[in-house]
């Protein structure tokens, strides 16, 4: 059977390979897709949510904006535009008036080919309105744009988790078997008029978690409600429901999208954005309640918030033990840690917009219910304790020619303290030079800080950045990183205090025409780690990652386009034995001339020893759905995606997707295990645009 298959699935890969190689009226991977790919951090301690940010740029990409009426919060939602280049493109509207054609674009100082490539989907070209009409419920009804969609997961296997067990088994252990059936599905309403008023519903029941049955008569296991307001009057915006907010660059308080070390230069350090709606599948990282931004005068603005929500997590009769933030409720273990405690939240952010400076001074108080106080190990004894928690941070930034400064220190209710200071160059060109330096003490407490780091909380960790982003050649752009970090006290799997690393990064980009672009990527990365010897002696020594990365992108008039990745990653102790990983994978879009459908199809092959030498990379699914699959051992994976659209207001979208591993007869482990070797499933949408 395993000989059939493994055939069967090198036949599927070869047919993929060639007609990816043979096809001659393919469409152009979405950018913005392209982009997400290019912006995430595939380091494993990232805190990002990418699943979220996805779905915004998502939803970014579905709803252009006129690029002639943008203002400057509008372009700040694109992570890939830096605070330089929003003035830049705003000073050209002011002082030439709108933009007729996209080759107008050329035309803004220090904006480049990669910058275009990137911004095209998400704006169009319209000429702006000579009479600005005020929002009333006629227009908003008449012109207001609403979708709704719904999307079911179909695994074609039985985990471990939804096996039949006899009654007396299951009285036993009753966590032996999950509550609910195996499919995944959601259900998203949303209503927007213009960039003024934004409405919706999003409903989620995650594999495993019961429907309408036994724990959950509610239906969906998770909503999200939400409204938010912009422009009206002195009020900037108004949010009522679920919302996220994010001040200075995320000391305080950031919930909001962020990108790690690997991001573009340009963009690395960005300020957060204030208040946004929440309107993603994230069952942990918002708020709940009510946010408002008031116009206090030409440059100043003043924020406040108020946030109260039931959260998960383990509590007993005094503490709460920790937090839980997967937002699975799938066993009975896991309904007993649902909405046992309770968070308050209350902060202000007042900020001053200048020409040559902006300033802002943010404050943030919350409480919960019972005191935090997880149960003490090595690594967190200075973990967020207690029952309330409040921040103050000021953050700032200056402009001088081709000079910006920039950064932020807070302080905790102990007095204890965080900052992060950046000097940013940025000579004509696209050349950007960046020097950075973080102290975060390992006693700083902020519940819901995050910033940029080695490690995935604002506490314990000092570093030094020093970057560089340039032209060396006219299609040769060079990327470049070190970063260096240490850590004063212990870490998860990190028994000693006092350890220190380095993360470097190379990267080649080669891009002639906008039809051929290449890169080659090394990462290079030194963390002191624990180590248990074949004697069972244990110690911390030096983790050592290396990972490889060669991507060619081809395309010809926008109609063929093929992906090819290369992947390779090293890692080993010091003084052992080293695991390897290697990936090979070909993608590409075919679009039907007489039918309105897309196809898009992928096939990658990967041998790794084992799970630490496990290589990751972007694949194309559904709308809003993000999917980054690892992959380790041997085996080859096989993708098709299907876009139908039936007509302007129907539109059907297909995914199926199947990994065979050629030395394994069981996939993961515990209630996730799969008996057998391969892996298939099935992902269908269907959107109705009115």
């Amino acid at each position: 059977m395993n000989y059939k298959m493994n055939r069967l699935l090198r036949v599927m890969l070869i047919i993929c390979i060639t007609i990816l190689l043979s096809v001659h009226n393919l469409c152009a991977q979405e950018v913005w897709e392209e982009l997400a790919e290019q912006l995430m951090d595939e380091d494993e301690n990232s805190s990002f949510q990418w699943d979220t940010h996805f779905e915004e740029l998502s939803e970014l990409r579905e709803n252009p904006i006129n690029i002639n009426t943008a203002t400057k919060e509008q372009l700040e939602r694109f992570p890939f535009l830096s605070d330089q280049l929003v003035e830049n493109i705003l000073y050209y509207l002011y002082k030439y008036g709108p933009m007729l054609t996209r080759n107008e674009l050329w035309m803004i100082e220090d904006i480049d080919r990669q910058t275009i490539h990137y911004l095209l989907p998400f704006i169009c070209f319209e000429t702006p309105e000579k009479e600005q009409y005020k929002p009333n419920i006629k227009r908003i009804l008449k012109y207001g744009k609403q979708e709704l969609s719904t999307r079911v997961d179909i695994p074609f296997y039985t985990k471990a988790g939804y096996q039949q067990y006899p009654a007396e088994t299951l009285k036993k252990n009753p966590n032996k078997q999950y509550l609910g059936y195996g499919y995944y599905h959601n259900l998203r309403y949303s209503f927007h008029y213009r960039d003024q008023i934004y409405a919706g519903i999003t409903a989620e029941k995650d594999a495993g978690e019961p429907f309408f049955t036994g724990q959950n008569k509610k239906g969906y296991d998770f909503y999200s409600l939400y409204l938010l307001i912009r422009n009206i009057g002195h009020i900037k915006t108004l949010a009522l429901g679920n919302y996220r907010v994010s001040y200075g660059y995320g000391l305080v308080i950031n919930t909001d999208f962020g990108m790690g070390k690997t991001a573009t230069l340009s963009t690395l350090g960005n300020k957060s954005r204030g208040i946004r709606k929440h309107s993603s599948t994230d069952e942990y990282n918002y708020f709940q309640g009510m946010a408002v931004s008031y116009k206090l005068a030409k440059r100043w603005t003043l924020d406040g918030f108020y946030s109260y929500r039931k959260m998960d997590g383990i509590v007993d009769n005094q503490f709460i033990r920790s937090l839980k933030k997967d937002g699975y409720h799938r066993l009975y273990r896991e309904f007993e840690k649902k909405n046992t405690l309770t968070n308050q939240l209350v902060g202000s952010n007042l900020n001053y917009n200048g020409k040559y400076c902006e300033l802002g001074l943010t404050a943030v108080y919350n409480v919960f219910n019972k005191p935090l106080n997880p149960e003490k190990k090595y690594y967190n004894i200075y973990y967020p304790r207690g029952k309330d928690f409040y921040n103050v941070g000021g953050d700032y930034k200056f402009f001088w020619k081709r000079f910006s400064l920039l950064g932020e220190t807070a302080i905790d209710k102990c007095g204890t303290w965080a900052t992060m200071n950046m000097l940013r160059y940025s000579p004509k060109g696209g050349t950007q030079l960046i020097v950075m330096n973080r102290y975060y003490d390992a006693k700083y407490q902020s519940v819901y800080a995050r910033s940029i780091g080695e490690g995935s909380t604002v506490q314990n960790e000092s570093g030094f950045y020093i970057g560089l982003e340039t032209s060396i050649l006219k299609y040769i752009k060079m990327t470049c990183y070190g970063d260096f970090f240490y850590f004063p006290w212990k870490k998860y799997l990190v028994s000693k205090a006092g350890t220190k690393g380095l993360d470097g990064l190379l990267q080649l980009s080669y891009s002639p025409t906008y039809e051929l672009e290449m890169f080659i990527r090394y990462r290079y990365k030194k963390k002191e780690k624990d180590f248990t010897a074949a004697d069972k002696t244990k110690q911390t020594i030096p983790s050592i990652q290396q990972k490889c990365r060669y991507q060619l992108n081809y395309s010809v008039k926008d109609k063929l386009t093929l992906k090819t990745i290369a992947d390779y990653v090293r890692i080993n102790f010091r003084g052992q034995s080293a695991s390897n990983g290697f990936l090979v994978s070909q993608s590409a879009a075919y679009t039907f001339h007489l039918l309105p459908l897309q196809l898009d199809l992928s096939a990658a092959w990967f041998n790794t020893d084992d799970y630490n030498s496990r290589l990751t990379i972007y694949e194309k699914s559904v709308l809003y759905a993000f999917s980054m699959p690892s992959f380790y051992y041997k085996g080859m994976r096989v993708a098709v995606n299907a876009r139908y659209e039936l007509n302007k207001h129907i539109i059907l979208q297909a995914k199926y997707g199947t990994t065979h591993y050629f030395n394994r007869d069981k996939i993961s482990s515990a209630l996730e295990e799969i008996d057998g070797s391969t892996k298939s499933d099935l992902y269908l949408q269907l959107r109705l645009k009115f």
